[in-house]
């Protein structure tokens, strides 16, 4: 079946608007937002890293939840109902002044995102695949990368006129239209019944999830998770820890990190076609690894800047680069896969914050922190090296993630 151009435009805004809501407008607005809110006395660090832990088992709670929702009668309503709700969640922020609130909605913000972020993509990439354009199916992330350039902007550009969660007004104001729209959209996307079949509906699957070939890339993931999380959620405050006062990437580094996540994304698709996924998740690693260990090894400008632009032009790369391997691995398994791997990477990501306060309580520096987010990734770097080459590129075009 084919879909005109304005369909398939149509589709790939919808799966972006969601993760614009919920992973940039709802998750990660959060890291250029935490400078602010310890400047204001909101919380201190250790609570911030509390809050950040909180959410990140929220995630994993979506995720795990997303697997239960994979079936045709649920999915639809499953998404949309998680979608409204993150967005109304950001809303809630805005006037959460209790620390206690506070923890809970962070929670509630990360169900609803690690249902959204697993549905939204799956959903979207399924209905590509009918329409054979699996293809594009790294570009329903580009619309979560601009949302991380577009939520330091609003982070910092009212910063004078906002205080306290009242910060959050900016992000509130933007996630509920587009969630909204993304909504709409993605109601309008119907999946076959075989489509449906595949992707979930509570049937046993054939085979297990982990064998041979699939259990390295697991461990892999694994590490992929931990070590993302800390500059991801902490670099702005890392900035503020290792620059003078006035120093432009106080501001700027979040705004580098997603500039090149936006920039990274065709780049990363297209080295996974060209090299292998194998091949470039390698790369990927490897520089994800060095941009997370920069502040150590070149504290100063040099250090937050590279962090900034190796991680953050990673991360995402990363992500489809194991969706995709893991369905040249399993390509029968279909989005189950997929929600088992995005929980294994909540479940792993939650740890970095929680490691990042106990360390800071024992009075270690939040850049000291990083060493554990390098580490983590060379194991997971080492684990992609024991992944077996198997099926060429062009099967995985037809599952995609």
């Amino acid at each position: 079946m084919n879909a005109p151009p304005r369909q398939i435009l149509l589709a790939l805004l919808g799966g972006s608007a969601a993760l614009v809501v919920v992973h940039a407008l709802g998750r990660f607005a959060f890291t250029p937002l935490l400078p602010h809110f310890l400047a204001d006395g909101l919380f201190d660090l250790q609570q911030a890293s509390r809050l950040a832990t909180w959410n990140y088992v929220g995630y994993l709670l979506g995720a795990l939840l997303a697997l239960a929702l994979h079936s045709p009668a649920r999915l639809h309503p499953g998404l949309i109902l998680a979608l409204l709700s993150n967005a109304l969640l950001t809303l809630a922020q805005c006037f959460a002044s209790d620390y206690a609130l506070l923890l809970l909605l962070r929670l509630a913000n990360g169900i609803s995102n690690g249902v959204v972020f697993v549905l939204a993509p799956a959903l979207v990439l399924e209905w590509l695949a009918s329409r054979q354009r699996a293809g594009l199916s790294g570009l329903v992330y580009l619309g979560f990368a601009a949302g991380l350039l577009l939520s330091n902007g609003l982070a910092n550009w009212p910063a004078e006129s906002l205080a306290g969660p009242r910060r959050w007004l900016p992000m509130a104001a933007l996630a509920v239209p587009l969630a909204l729209l993304g909504a709409w959209l993605l109601a309008r996307l119907r999946l076959s019944p075989r489509q449906t079949d595949s992707a979930g509906n509570g049937a046993t699957p054939a085979t297990s999830l982990f064998d041979r070939a699939s259990t390295p890339l697991f461990l892999a993931y694994a590490g992929a998770g931990l070590g993302y999380i800390l500059p991801m959620t902490f670099l702005p405050t890392l900035a503020r820890e290792q620059l003078p006062a006035g120093d432009p990437l106080l501001e700027g580094a979040w705004r580098w990190t997603a500039i090149a996540c936006l920039l990274s994304i065709p780049l990363w698709n297209h080295l996974g076609t060209r090299l292998g996924d194998r091949r470039a998740l390698l790369a990927s690693y490897a520089l994800q690894a060095l941009g997370a260990a920069a502040p150590l090894l070149w504290p100063g400008a040099t250090g937050v800047l590279l962090c900034a632009v190796l991680v953050g032009g990673t991360f995402v790369g990363s992500v489809l680069l194991t969706q995709r391997l893991a369905r040249s691995l399993q390509p029968h398994q279909g989005p189950r896969l997929s929600a088992a791997l995005i929980a294994l990477y909540g479940g792993a990501q939650l740890l970095g914050p929680w490691l990042a306060g106990l360390w800071v309580a024992q009075g270690g520096s939040l850049t000291q922190s990083f060493a554990l987010g390098a580490g983590a990734l060379l194991w997971a770097l080492a684990w992609t090296w024991l992944i077996p080459i198997r099926t060429p590129h062009k099967e995985i075009q037809q599952c995609p993630t």
